[in-house]
């Protein structure tokens, strides 16, 4: 008895369910990325400070990061489609919701929770799919599903902005709401792998219930949250905090560190737009090279991790705009390959069995380092009154999570020359050959 579909095919139909994963990542952390557009807005409309009404995109991310393991435990129990499309469901009930506009609790309830939740529901199972219909190739699909996010964050910079002048900030928010229908298509187009296996042939009538049983498509049905007791997830752990304390950092003070240079604000704006398109160049080359398995993912991901460092240290150094757009250009391209890779390397330290919770604990832990960044490196900048002192925190950071990157590789390696040494064949203890025996009886 054979179950369809019961390894990953590494193409075929996998690439189908990348696109959908492309279009999912730019219907969620693109929209997350580029709603700062509606934040003025909706402030005057409230006749609200800037910090209240910043409360909503923090909440957003909040429910976003926390919500993941929820949506993992979920995949795990049900499939990543009936999730995705919840997700899609939620992320347009967040949106239309918030189209009433009634007051910023109710902006706080709407467009914060429903649409974080439904960002967290969406993305967490496209990208874990995604995963497991790959394998030799799951850099490359990998780092093509989350180039969806750059892709749609350049083209929705200026398409909210239209949308906001044409319909105001409410018809705006209703219209985004159902764009984010299309998640629901493309949850439905993420056809279960392992978990919805079509049996080709009829049990043997002799086949005992263990057999049965061990051949079953379904290898696990709860979320293992054990993966805290092993050295290597808390070490890939650590250095998510560490790197997610640093990743918010440069696109919260680019802007401001341009405007302090004296730079004009029509050219400021095309610093974001280099941002994003280094940065979908940089995840897809990133994903082309580690398809060759030439490096080894974490040493791969130890590099771009030490080049972003390098390039957020050089980035306060610019003192035009010329040379700040060039670091600015190294910073997010070395970020693209970062992303393009760090989810396959998750993978490979957990192993396919234990992913998905893996995923959803590393969300969740990865998001305090999201919520204690930015506020540190505020905090210093205030101290320093300049700018350029979030960015070296920030090229610190990411240092110091490398150092973690080379605990873990070094450990998976005493571990694999561990292994090889058990399997090696024990040398024979008899005097004589076999055959010697065979004389000898």
């Amino acid at each position: 008895m054979q179950a369809k579909d019961s390894n990953p095919p590494d193409g075929g139909y996998g690439w189908v369910v990348v696109v959908s994963a492309f279009m999912v990542m730019g219907l969620t952390a693109a929209i997350l990325k580029t709603f700062g557009l509606f934040f003025v807005e909706i402030q005057q409309h409230f006749d609200e400070l800037a910090s209240t009404t910043s409360w909503i995109t923090s909440i957003t991310i909040a429910i976003f990061h926390l919500g993941a393991p929820v949506a993992s435990s979920l995949c795990v129990r049900y499939t990543h489609r009936a999730v995705v499309i919840t997700g899609g469901l939620l992320a347009f009930s967040g949106m239309a919701l918030g189209f009433l506009g009634l007051n910023m609790v109710w902006m706080y309830a709407t467009t914060g929770f429903l649409q974080g939740l439904g960002i967290s529901f969406s993305w967490t199972p496209a990208i874990s799919i995604v995963s497991h219909y790959f394998s030799k190739k799951r850099a490359l699909a990998n780092a093509i599903a989350s180039a969806g996010e750059s892709a749609f964050a350049f083209t929705f910079g200026p398409f909210f902005q239209w949308l906001i002048s044409q319909y105001g900030w409410k018809g705006g928010l209703f219209i985004i709401g159902g764009i984010q229908l299309n998640i629901c298509v493309c949850g439905v187009l993420m056809r279960p792998l392992a978990s919805s296996c079509v049996l080709e042939a009829p049990p043997d009538k002799g086949a005992s219930k263990i057999d049965k049983e061990d051949q079953s498509p379904v290898t696990h049905k709860t979320f293992n949250w054990m993966l805290v007791r092993r050295p290597e997830f808390v070490l890939y752990a650590i250095f998510g905090i560490l790197a997610a304390m640093s990743f918010f950092v440069p696109p919260l003070f680019l802007v401001p560190l341009s405007y302090s240079m004296g730079i004009d604000e029509s050219w400021t704006a095309s610093l974001l737009s280099i941002l994003a398109m280094v940065d979908f160049a940089g995840r897809l080359l990133c994903g082309w090279y580690a398809n060759l398995h030439v490096t080894k993912t974490v040493h791969l991901l130890t590099m771009t991790i030490t080049l972003i460092s390098t390039s957020l240290m050089l980035l306060p150094l610019a003192n035009d705009y010329l040379s700040l757009a060039i670091f600015t250009g190294f910073y997010g391209f070395f970020f693209g390959t970062t992303v393009a890779v760090h989810i396959t390397v998750l993978a490979d330290v957990v192993g396919m069995s234990d992913f998905d919770s893996a995923l959803g604990l590393f969300m969740l832990i990865r998001s305090t380092g999201g919520f204690v960044g930015p506020p540190l490196a505020g905090l210093l900048v205030d101290m320093a009154g300049d700018y350029r002192a979030g960015f070296y925190m920030a090229g610190t950071t990411l240092v110091l999570s490398a150092g973690f990157l080379v605990t873990l590789d070094q450990l998976q390696q005493r571990k694999e020359r561990g292994s090889q040494a058990n399997t090696k064949p024990e040398k024979s203890t008899l005097p004589y050959p076999s055959f010697h025996l065979l004389k000898l009886q």
